[in-house]
């Protein structure tokens, strides 16, 4: 093969005469652009450690004291009360040195401990600063005196120009909320699900548990939460999302969508070239870590940034018991899967990065290549799609040595991973509703076979030009892949773009090898494996029942007119969608993010709760006037928005609970209580994809060029889980999931309801669309 003998850098005979080497100087130069292009990143590393290590201080601070203690040296004023002397006393080699030498090195000395103990004192006061939450309850728009001088020091102490992990260190930790805090909110969560008997059965419980068993495993937490920076993140990697041993397609990973109305190029190469040229822009601001902090919308309280430190070169392996995350530091190729063949696309040459013209040849060369998969080949990722425990030990038994081996780390440790999929999707044929649901599939799982479900995430280019991504769950939660989804659409359309004809802009070197072909070895055995995970896959997938659907009617700006939080409007409609659909409440659980604190992750927000059943009932009673409902949906929205609020400030119910839960485990102590909470079923699993960067966005002028979201899959065999996203001011989309087989729910039944619900809700308050 031809990039087999351009990777040669040198040969060599042997001969009577003596042994001849014969030297490859154009791959001696690739071997040293290499090493050029690797350490020219490590010493990046470096650096941005440090600058981040010594934040909110900057190294140029360090000058600054420098150079005021040697001038006060200079002018015999000693600023050290008397410290510089002492140290120049146990100075090493003071007698190699004069004295003035001696004197400078023991002011810079002491200007550097100074100035450790200066940023230190700082990062304390931001954190303690961070800590606080008054602002999140005020009224919008009133901003009490307190919160003003608090927003006025956190501006003083939170440095100049930040790097993506600046804010890291100087954010507070996760608190833990007392046993007492959890039973009673945990009691009033579920009031409106249970009878009296039912209710006053688990009241007794909760009693039973807080002062006897809780206080013990309370003890446990709360020395975790000092000694580690978060007390849940770890924890719930490992058992929510490692541990699983079910497939985790659809079940745990997650996808997001295109650009809903328009398809920048109908030609797939190009689409995939512009699309990977994007996101290796985005790893190269991340490496640097030249990405904005996050920051709470509208303020400047930053947010947790550790999740970003895993986007790529990331796979989940499948283990015996436990899967464990694999990240390397850095990865110089991309694994590409097209019809069911699998190639190793390198993503440099000469010290550089391919340009998008030179990636869309390479993935024209995959596409018009006629070589068929090698038996066992075409079905080999449906591994990943099924359960775990057969995908471990055959990894163990058929990859652990030879071809097999090199292939599935040439996948393993890519970049990340790209599927050439051989099917069109989006708005298309006679009917674009039912259109957008296979899209939604096509997206969650595929053929089963087709995408690397392990991977931290998958990008999917579609045989149309239209494109997704599949996400796996455990190394981070979706907005940071909608982050970076965000980055790429916007990248490609507004700044790559494309030429007329729709290939990708700009020139490209003929000299670029082409992708390698991966080898496989797969026994008899191995394949009949291959094909009961294919078989497990297919039937979960086929039992999926998807309607994702755009609502037009209105959107932010007019819910915002009813002085109403947006999230917590759609809520309460969800609510009201689910009664009418099944003529009962649920358990229902909405994603919030805990990132205001160091690796936080996510905590639940109950969105049932007693204010939205009432008003749900007032809705169904023909008896209540519109004056009366109006009146119980305020109260409503304000309670959905203080559970919020709480869980977003670590007092939520169910993380505390679950580490309650681990902590009895380990102590080998059962909890009536604890085991009857986490068996309790979500019926409804609901969260809101944020738009994280709608300046990268013209709303105005391009209304269509955004994405409309992601979704996800039921939580619950009986439940619906929705997925929404609130674009712009006037456009709402919603992915409805749920299980065929269940006789109690139909998606597209579900969002029937949910759109009669909003219009019901916006009819309160005597509005219409425009």
């Amino acid at each position: 093969m031809a990039e087999a003998h351009q990777a040669v850098a040198f040969q060599f005979t042997v001969s009577p005469e003596g042994i001849n080497v014969h030297l490859s100087h154009v791959a001696l130069k690739q071997v040293y652009l290499s090493g050029l292009h690797s350490w020219k990143k490590r010493l990046g590393r470096l650096r941005n450690s440090f600058v981040t290590g010594v934040y909110p201080a900057s190294p140029a601070s360090w000058v600054f004291v420098a150079g005021t203690i040697l001038l006060a040296q200079f002018w015999r004023l000693d600023p050290s009360m008397g410290l510089i002397g002492k140290i120049q006393e146990h100075l090493p080699g003071r007698g190699y040195l004069s004295e003035p030498t001696q004197a400078a090195l023991c002011a810079l000395a002491f200007a550097t401990v100074l100035w450790l103990a200066l940023i230190l004192t700082m990062r304390s006061i931001l954190k303690l600063l961070l800590s606080y939450h008054g602002w999140m309850y005020e009224a919008h728009g009133k901003m009490s005196h307190t919160t003003k001088v608090w927003l006025a020091l956190v501006k003083i102490f939170a440095g100049r120009k930040p790097m993506l992990y600046s804010y890291q260190a100087c954010l507070p930790r996760l608190p833990v909320p007392t046993i007492h805090d959890t039973m009673q909110r945990y009691l009033e969560s579920v009031r409106p699900l249970l009878s009296d008997l039912q209710f006053q059965r688990m009241a007794a419980l909760a009693r039973d548990f807080e002062h006897s068993l809780g206080p013990r495993l309370q003890w446990y937490l709360k020395l975790k939460s000092w000694w580690a920076s978060n007390y849940v993140s770890d924890w719930w990697e490992e058992y929510v999302y490692l541990r699983g041993r079910g497939p985790i397609m659809v079940n745990s990973n997650y996808y997001a969508m295109d650009f809903l109305y328009v398809t920048p190029t109908p030609i797939p190469a190009a689409r995939a070239g512009n699309a990977v040229y994007a996101i290796l822009l985005y790893r190269r601001l991340l490496s640097q870590e030249q990405i904005k902090p996050l920051m709470v919308p509208g303020t400047l309280i930053p947010l947790c940034t550790a999740q970003w430190d895993r986007v790529f070169n990331t796979t989940r392996l499948p283990g015996e018991g436990q899967d464990c995350i694999q990240h390397v530091s850095d990865s110089k190729h991309i694994a590409v899967l097209h019809a069911g063949r699998f190639y190793r696309l390198r993503l440099y040459h000469s010290g550089r990065l391919l340009r998008p013209r030179e990636l869309q040849a390479q993935f024209q060369h995959i596409l018009d290549d006629p070589t068929p998969p090698v038996p066992g080949e075409e079905h080999l990722a449906a591994l990943t799609a099924g359960d775990r425990e057969p995908w471990a030990r055959a990894r163990r038994t058929y990859f652990g040595s030879g071809k097999n081996q090199q292939s599935l780390e040439a996948v393993e440790r890519a970049a990340f991973f790209v599927t050439l999929d051989t099917t069109e999707q989006g708005l298309t044929g006679p009917d674009p509703g039912r259109a957008l649901d296979r899209y939604a599939k096509a997206l969650l799982h595929g053929q089963c076979h087709d995408r690397w479900f392990d991977k931290s995430f998958t990008l999917i280019i579609f045989q149309n030009g239209k494109l997704g991504v599949n996400a796996e769950h455990s190394w981070a939660d979706a907005p940071i892949v909608g982050h970076l989804f965000e980055y790429m659409l916007a990248t490609d359309a507004f700044q790559l773009g494309y030429d007329v004809n729709g290939h990708c802009k700009g020139e490209m070197d003929p000299d670029i090898p082409p992708p390698q072909k991966l080898q496989w070895e797969i026994p008899e055995e191995c394949q009949q494996v291959i094909q009961g995970s294919l078989r497990v896959a297919q039937a979960l997938a086929d039992d999926i029942d998807f309607h994702t659907f755009p609502f037009k009617q209105f959107g932010k700006g007019l819910i915002k007119k009813c002085h109403t939080s947006p999230d917590a409007f759609i809520q309460i409609a969800i609510q009201l969608a689910h009664y009418r659909d099944k003529g009962k409440f649920c358990l229902t659980y909405e994603a919030s993010m805990t990132r205001l604190f160091r690796e936080g992750r996510t905590e639940t927000v109950r969105s049932c709760s007693i204010e939205s059943c009432n008003f749900v009932r007032a809705m169904m009673d023909p008896a209540q006037n519109p004056q009366q409902r109006l009146a119980l949906f305020r109260v409503a929205t304000e309670k959905h928005q203080a559970l919020y609020r709480r869980a977003m400030t670590g007092a939520g119910i169910d993380r505390h609970l679950f580490c309650l839960y681990v902590v009895s485990k380990y102590l080998g102590v059962d909890s009536p209580f604890l085991k009857e909470v986490l068996a309790e079923p979500w019926g409804l699993s609901t969260s809101q994809t944020p738009v994280q960067q709608i300046e990268l966005f013209d709303l105005k002028n391009h209304p269509d060029y955004i994405s409309c979201g992601g979704g996800f899959g039921p939580v619950d065999d009986n439940g619906y889980g929705v997925s929404y996203i609130i674009i712009g001011e006037d456009l709402l989309t919603f992915h409805v999931s749920c299980k065929i087989s269940s006789p109690q729910t139909d998606a597209h039944r579900f969002g029937a309801h949910i759109r009669s619900a909003l219009l019901d809700l916006l009819a309160l308050f005597s509005l219409g669309p425009k």
